[in-house]
């Protein structure tokens, strides 16, 4: 026994697990529309609610198509360049001090960590393709 058949299982752990706070962040602003609003406002977004929505939608959107494994590549990029972005939005640890900036910049960093778990899943899906 080689352990073969537990790869694709296994593998949709993983993805599912890289994807998980896209998904509860996804869901938590899908069912508090009013606080997915308020962080919207939060970072200055307008209009809030529509920037809620494509959030919402590319959350939950992107996290589908990695998971299903249609167009992966495409939903890892996605979840790439959003939170790339969120990053630079959320976790602006140069503005901060004490142990503000130091919480900030752990998570800076975490979401780097992020970014290239998808930027991996878009490039070995791209390669898989016939």
């Amino acid at each position: 026994m080689n352990g073969a058949p537990a790869v694709g299982p296994v593998r949709w752990v993983a993805l599912l697990l890289l994807c998980a706070a896209y998904l509860q962040g996804g869901l938590v602003k899908l069912f508090d529309f009013g606080g997915a609003i308020g962080e919207m406002q939060h970072f200055g977004l307008a209009p809030a609610p529509l920037f809620a929505g494509l959030v919402i939608a590319l959350e939950l959107g992107a996290s589908a198509l990695i998971l299903s494994g249609r167009l992966r590549w495409l939903g890892a990029l996605a979840l790439a360049a959003f939170t790339a972005a969120a990053t630079f939005m959320a976790n602006r640890y140069w503005d901060a001090t004490g142990q503000e900036r130091f919480m900030l910049m752990n998570s800076f960093f975490e979401h780097w960590g992020l970014v290239g778990g998808f930027l991996y899943v878009a490039w070995t899906d791209w390669q898989q393709r016939p």
